[in-house]
């Protein structure tokens, strides 16, 4: 463990205007506090904190850093307050400790909703200021170190999740590559125990059985590239473990079957060097295809830069070789933090843009699950460059869409997206985006984003957002219906109600306002007797039985093909309109259209029925019919040309049966209303290629 006066020196020897009286007063103040805490390896509490600082020194971070890694814990695990850190040293300090601190004292809250929380609430901090997230990675690695002390394989295994899922990826979306790859090696020797040791085993071997061969093949690789006059630094090394576990369970090979486990680095004076060196290797060894990446010219999202490529080393070894210039590996390996003290608490933009994705999603996502969901996707580091027509570039995950990319430009152009064309050529919004693609989102001012978005919706700025948008319609249609069946349940008390005793019932039902109590009303939260007692105190003593009870007198009208989050057409009976039907309502869920003949309605017991009619602007919907085709050619061609000579659109074709001579076939088809499916129908019954046909 530091001492006091190493710890001091540490800093003043970076950063000689220090207050020296400050760092020294956290540090007795986080001793004192912490007192005779011990953590579970037997050591003083106060050792992690001061440990944490010193990690702090090795990235040249400033006082208010240092300080706030001295504090971290105090606020979380002693009897300090937030109040008290800002008198003694000041608001900065205060702000954040208050980022870094967790919220695990909240007892009422489970695991996923304590974690979300922690992670909400740590996020928002980094967004305002990104030393929190230095200060929490720190925090983060030095636990893993000592994590094989705590006896509880459970929770060991626990934190090892969250650091793989949570803080290595965020180590990486800032480019801290050292902090990751120890925080995932940690972390793989706890949750993969038998691969871990069957690995670093292995390698181990290698490292005997090959003897000096990563020396050697580092050392031709300098000879090769001082042969052409240039001086530079060459290091090699195995493959990360967690890397070569990760790429045999991607590939499904055995460890044998990975050929590249050495890597090396080349490092030279400038830019220009990277690219001769380059040159020069590729002249050498033959090159792997397929295998080189720019990262200079393009670097990743984090700021990452370096030229990779793969060779074959004496037509036998394969091995990766980056090239960078020294700098550049610097900012690599420590990477914001790195930045962050170059510049002295200047906001690196390039670095960090992908921060206010994350804050949109926090301000997204409706629950724990969706929060930890839609995070964990923004931080994982999988990248493909997409293009603007007008050349911005934009970094999204493998396996993007147009609507990923539409929400990456501006959360407003993936509302209002309808369409793409990616290099010129339009394409269904599903499409996913290969590198270098242009890609042009037409818009329009009617559009909203749809529930069938998140079929293919990958990013979690988008995923959050579709939600959103989706939660929010859903609501205004459940209160539109609540609002309707509201003036049902008020013309059947025996006085007009005005706004006070709609504000009292408000108040008497405990709800926010007037649209939670409609919603209430739609979701059938409430029942009709709640309602009428809130509103008038002592009406319902005459009604005990509610079957007794005065009914809804005017329909609610269902708009048909697009009905929205609130209404469901039920797909048991597939009404369409001019078919009658009626509504059940269930606590909670959307409101079930049925056809009134439907034979599932006897199902509906434990519901409230609704008397529904279609809406004058209805646009159609789904109807459901059953062919029976003879089995010869061209009838199912036959069968397709009646549907588009009617001008119906086919939305699923299924065959249920093949009995000779017959096929059978479900359609759903887009109709207009009960009219257009019945000529339909009756199109198909006098058809010669038709042996039957009905509706269903």
């Amino acid at each position: 463990m530091l001492r006091q006066y190493e710890l001091v020196e540490r800093v003043l020897a970076y950063a000689p205007q220090a207050d020296e009286a400050m760092l020294n007063r956290a540090y007795v103040y986080t001793v004192q506090k912490h007192g005779t805490q011990k953590r579970a390896s037997g050591d003083p509490y106060f050792s992690h904190p001061v440990e944490v600082a010193g990690l702090m020194t090795e990235l040249k971070l400033d006082q208010e850093t240092i300080v706030t890694a001295l504090l971290h814990d105090t606020v979380e695990d002693t009897l300090a307050t937030v109040e008290e850190i800002e008198r003694l040293f000041g608001p900065d300090v205060a702000r954040l400790v208050d980022g870094v601190t967790k919220l695990s004292k909240i007892e009422t809250m489970t695991e996923s909703e304590r974690a979300a929380e922690n992670l909400r609430k740590f996020l928002l901090a980094m967004s305002e200021d990104l030393r929190v997230l230095l200060v929490k990675l720190a925090d983060r690695l030095h636990n893993m170190r000592t994590l094989h002390f705590i006896k509880s394989e459970d929770k060991r295994r626990r934190i090892a999740r969250e650091t793989m899922e949570i803080y290595a990826p965020l180590a990486q979306r800032v480019g801290m590559y050292e902090y990751m790859r120890e925080m995932q090696l940690l972390a793989f020797e706890q949750l993969e125990p038998e691969a871990y040791a069957t690995i670093t085993g292995r390698l181990s071997a290698i490292r005997s059985e090959g003897g000096g061969e990563v020396g050697d093949i580092a050392l031709s690789i300098k000879q090769a590239l001082a042969e052409a006059g240039m001086r530079v630094e060459v290091a090699g090394r195995e493959k990360h473990p967690y890397s070569i576990w990760k790429k045999m369970a991607e590939r499904h090979v055995s460890f044998e079957q990975i050929t590249d486990i050495m890597a090396f680095r080349v490092l030279v004076d400038d830019v220009g060097d990277c690219y001769r060196a380059l040159g020069i290797l590729h002249q050498t060894w033959q090159m792997i295809p397929g295998r080189f990446k720019d990262y200079i010219s393009t670097p990743k999202i984090n700021g990452y830069k370096s030229l990779h490529t793969s060779l074959i080393y004496n037509n036998a070894r394969r091995v990766e070789v980056q090239l960078k210039t020294r700098e550049m590996h610097h900012r690599n390996e420590y990477g914001l933090a790195a930045h962050w003290a170059y510049k002295q608490g200047g906001e690196p933009d390039a670095q960090v843009g992908w921060l206010r994705d994350l804050v949109e999603i926090l301000d997204a996502s409706h629950d724990p699950d969706e929060l930890l969901e839609n995070t964990k996707m923004a931080i994982y580091q999988d990248r493909i460059f997409a293009f603007t027509p007008k050349g911005s570039l934009f970094q999204l995950p493998k396996g993007a869409t147009p609507i990923d990319f539409a929400f990456a430009v501006h959360t407003n152009l993936g509302a209002q997206a309808v369409g793409a064309k990616i290099n010129g050529r339009h394409v269904p919004l599903r499409t996913p985006l290969g590198n270098g693609d242009v890609v042009e989102i037409i818009k329009s001012r009617n559009s909203e984003p749809q529930l069938s978005w998140l079929g293919f919706a990958v990013t979690g700025k988008a995923r959050a957002a579709i939600r959103r948008a989706v939660r929010q319609k859903e609501r205004a249609e459940v209160a539109l219906i609540g609002r309707k069946l509201y003036e049902e349940i008020t013309e059947r008390l025996p006085t007009q109600v005005g706004k006070k005793a709609l504000a009292d019932a408000i108040k008497r039902l405990k709800m926010n306002g007037e649209e939670d109590l409609m919603v209430a009303i739609g979701t059938a939260k409430l029942d009709d007797r709640q309602v009428m007692e809130a509103l008038v105190p002592g009406s319902t003593a005459n009604l005990p039985n509610p079957e007794d009870w005065p009914r809804q007198q005017r329909a609610i009208a269902v708009r048909g093909l697009t009905p929205g989050m609130a209404f469901k057409l039920a797909e048991c009976c597939h009404p369409v309109p001019g078919d009658r039907i009626v509504g059940l309502r269930r606590p909670g869920k959307g409101v079930e259209v049925h056809s009134i003949d439907c034979e599932r309605l006897a199902d509906g017991v434990d519901a409230d029925w609704i008397d529904l009619s279609w809406d004058k602007r209805t646009d159609g919907a789904v109807g459901r019919l059953r062919a029976e085709l003879y089995n010869r050619p061209g009838t199912l061609a036959e069968m397709a040309g009646i549907f588009a000579k009617n001008h119906a659109n086919v939305v699923n074709l299924e065959m249920t049966q093949r009995e000779n001579p017959f096929h059978t076939y479900l359609v759903d088809l887009e109709v207009r209303d009960l009219a257009h499916l019945t000529r339909i129908v009756s199109a198909l019954r006098a058809s010669d290629a038709v042996a039957q046909a009905d509706r269903i």
